[in-house]
């Protein structure tokens, strides 16, 4: 099954404060809350994501590794701190989120069960326009880590380990400085306070090997650069069988002619000085065919004309935003005799005061300017 990120799934943005966010837990929990559909499976679980995703994004520490790394850097933080997210308990959601990692346990586990990457992966894939626009299902190839047979996923010759002469079996080295006393996580054994005393031959001493994998994934409409989707059970594989999620951020190509601003779109339309001024109708380009556009008489440069629901449809269900046609006045890069007669023709045909208007507003400045040098 796949799932967009945490943000997306309370539908909001990357800047959203705590106090959108817990207007958005609040709504989406309600929605979707067991008692509103009893026996639906599918709320059951959306619920779930957003006690999952308000657990995380209420808490600054937590938020801020999500944001650079992911849901695959909580995964370090042995299950993070509990945080007021309401209507359940979510000590059952936080064993979900962190199995394999002690279940969000301080108690250090058995090195010989510790994991060397976090169960959850990214990957990024970069999809065209038209794709993004309209949704696709696209095959992605991949590459998981899965524990070494041979090692059992310790890194030591035959799953052998000693104490770290590092840390002393610690899984920390300590600093001073002053009366100051800082710790830091070990950085031979990596935290686990064990170290391999000879490396695996069969993967060099890492405790894992990658593997290639193909999934379909289903794209879906108004999809764009940033968002992300979970692939459930697609993640990395730990040592004890447990698998964790894909998550693919899309990167979506810019379109030649169509400009994207969230869901709406803008199209620059270049535009001859007569047709302009006359108020042609022309006929335009949008995303599912032609639309007539009616200039008006005397259009002006950079003007914008609006085509309601004529955009991308919201990736979230949300109706479509509109197409915006800016006018792009052009104009002739040289005359020849012939056309500047009638150019002068037609200026005239207007009259003095309409086809030079700056010449009455202009001599007043003049004779103001002249003023002040007497």
């Amino acid at each position: 099954m796949e799932e967009l990120d945490y943000y997306e799934i309370l539908e909001i943005s990357r800047n959203a404060d705590k106090a959108t966010i817990k207007k958005a837990y609040r709504k989406m929990a309600k929605k979707y809350h067991p008692d509103k559909n009893p026996g639906d499976t599918e709320a059951e679980h959306k619920f779930k994501l957003c006690n999952e995703a308000y657990q995380c994004l209420s808490d600054d520490q937590q938020r801020s590794i999500y944001d650079r790394y992911g849901k695959e850097g909580l995964q370090g933080m042995g299950g993070g701190r509990s945080s007021s997210a309401g209507f359940d308990d979510l000590s059952s959601m936080f064993e979900e989120m962190f199995s394999g990692f002690g279940g969000g346990r301080s108690r250090r586990q058995n090195p010989a069960d510790m994991d060397k990457y976090p169960l959850d992966m990214n990957i990024e894939i970069r999809i065209s326009f038209h794709e993004a626009v309209f949704g696709c299902e696209k095959e992605v190839k991949f590459k998981y880590k899965k524990s070494c047979a041979d090692c059992k996923g310790t890194g030591a010759k035959d799953g052998k380990l000693s104490t770290c002469p590092q840390c002393k079996g610690q899984g920390q080295v300590y600093m001073k400085q002053g009366f100051m006393t800082f710790s830091q996580t070990c950085p031979v054994c990596h935290g686990s306070g064990s170290s391999a005393t000879d490396k695996c031959n069969s993967c060099r001493g890492v405790g894992y090997e990658e593997v290639s994998e193909n999934v379909t994934i289903k794209i879906p409409k108004g999809i764009d650069t940033g968002n992300r989707l979970r692939v459930s059970g697609k993640g990395n594989i730990s040592k004890r069988g447990h698998r964790g999620d894909l998550y693919v951020t899309f990167d979506v190509e810019a379109d030649k002619h169509f400009i994207r601003n969230d869901n709406d779109v803008y199209i620059e339309i270049p535009v001859f000085f007569t047709q302009a001024v006359a108020g042609d109708t022309l006929t335009i380009p949008s995303l599912t065919g032609e639309l007539e556009l009616q200039l008006d008489v005397g259009t002006r440069d950079k003007q914008h004309f609006t085509f309601r629901g004529e955009g991308i449809e919201d990736v979230h269900g949300h109706g479509k935003g509109d197409l915006i046609a800016v006018i792009d006045i052009q104009y002739p890069k040289k005359l020849n005799d012939e056309q500047r007669e009638l150019l002068n023709k037609l200026q005239e045909s207007f009259g003095l005061e309409e086809s030079k208007p700056h010449e009455g507003l202009l001599d007043a400045a003049i004779d103001k300017m002249k003023s002040w040098f007497k």
